[in-house]
């Protein structure tokens, strides 16, 4: 894919639904653009339609090295102030849906050290043999097809699947958490919440929802506990410090959504790029071992599951010459970033040997770096190899439907075929 310029420095509006609803190629051209005149530019903020007043507006950085150092002085760049809307949500929307993203030290590292044994690397690597299962559990239930929607039939319930027997969710459960993580990201999406809706509202109601889940069950593992993520976070302790019950319910929130999201996404747009650049397809299989490494995380980088993340200025500072106050509003745009054609040579190539490759797909360097990376980097190569195994011929047969989203890259729908296949043994 090659990036198209048809907007002008000045009609670019990254507040704007319309330019989100742009094909990839012309927002991919303007980003282009802003990286080159104007990598710190002014934008009013997005009208959220009622929802919190407007706010003073903010600043997007678009250029690699400005993010890398905005993530790395959490000091300067905060994070309290939201991370994940640009504007500015009422403290509960904060702490319910953000967990500790949306939280500064020593705040974030206590909530972050009591989660982190979830996912040391031992504790993932005995998740292996799962995470192969669920994969071909996905596969088998289309495989004989021949055909399907690769995100909705194939691809999504790989995840969520995965992160629910992690936290020991009965498979009973398993679609309706899938459905509430879909409203609170896709809000904005007519799919998932109708025009007319009180966005708030549905957005609370979903919260609500998954935070009855995760109450309940965190009062049957503390009776039985079993081996599962949420009894090991139930008692998890450092120094008598604990996780409270709103603790544990905002960090289930945040993950099976970004947990779900992210991967889903990555997945279905390494897929359609293996499409678009067959040769590449042919060597990551050829030499599956070898190059998954560099291959996975260049479908990360091409993916850019997350556009954005915000900071928020402490005091007086500078970034990328550009003088600011405190108090003032930046959007790292990771999309951007990932593109970058100081930092990636031939940005614009899906090159699955790609090296170095310094991608910002997991959030840029610092305390706020994806806690879930490795896990995510584990279910992309093991469904890439049950899929060159069993599906080798599978092809994208209609254009991607996308996420209408400023904030998640998503894709809603891909049609696809296959060679059909036998039930696994």
């Amino acid at each position: 894919m090659e990036p198209k310029q048809v907007l002008s420095l000045d009609e670019i509006d990254l507040s704007a639904p319309e330019f989100w609803g742009r094909p990839w190629d012309e927002r991919e051209g303007a980003f282009q653009t802003l990286r080159r005149e104007r990598p710190m530019s002014f934008y009013a903020e997005p009208d959220t339609q009622g929802l919190v007043p407007q706010g003073p507006g903010y600043w997007a950085v678009t250029k690699h090295a400005d993010i890398l150092r905005a993530s790395r002085e959490p000091n300067l760049f905060c994070s309290s102030k939201g991370a994940t809307s640009i504007p500015d949500l009422p403290e509960m929307f904060l702490e319910f849906f953000g967990a500790f993203i949306n939280m500064d030290d020593p705040k974030h590292m206590r909530q972050r050290k009591l989660v982190s044994g979830g996912f040391t690397r031992q504790r993932l690597k005995k998740l292996d043999h799962d995470v192969e299962r669920i994969a071909r559990e996905c596969l088998d239930a289309v495989i004989e097809k021949g055909e399907c929607d690769f995100v909705t039939e194939l691809c999504a319930p790989f995840p969520i699947r995965i992160i629910c027997e992690m936290l020991g969710i009965p498979q009973s459960q398993h679609q309706f958490v899938f459905d509430q993580t879909n409203i609170i990201l896709g809000a904005g999406d007519p799919e998932y919440v109708p025009e007319g809706s009180d966005i708030a509202q549905v957005l609370i109601g979903a919260g609500m929802a998954l935070r009855t889940l995760m109450n309940e069950l965190g009062e049957e593992r503390k009776k039985k506990p079993t081996d599962d993520l949420t009894s090991l976070l139930i008692n998890a302790e450092i120094g008598g410090d604990k996780l409270s019950p709103e603790d544990l319910a905002s960090f289930f929130i945040l993950l099976v959504v970004a947990g779900n999201e992210t991967t889903r996404n990555a997945i279905s747009h390494g897929v359609k790029a293996l499409h678009d650049y067959p040769a590449q397809k042919q060597i990551w299989k050829d030499d599956f071992d070898n190059v998954s490494q560099t291959a996975i995380d260049e479908v990360v980088r091409w993916a850019s599951p997350v556009i954005f993340m915000r900071r928020t200025t402490t005091r007086a500072c500078e970034l990328g010459g550009q003088q600011l106050s405190e108090g003032e509003k930046l959007v790292l745009f990771y999309a951007s970033a990932n593109r970058d054609e100081d930092v990636f040579d031939d940005a614009f190539r899906f090159d699955v040997r790609r090296t170095p490759n310094e991608h910002v797909g997991f959030g840029g360097p610092g305390p706020h770096f994806c806690l879930g990376a490795n896990l995510a980097r584990r279910e992309i190569g093991i469904f890439f190899r049950q899929l060159f195994d069993r599906m080798p011929d599978l092809e994208i047969t209609g254009p991607p439907e996308r996420l209408a989203s400023n904030f998640i890259h998503g894709i809603k729908h891909m049609p696809c075929r296959f060679t059909p296949g036998p039930i696994s043994g």
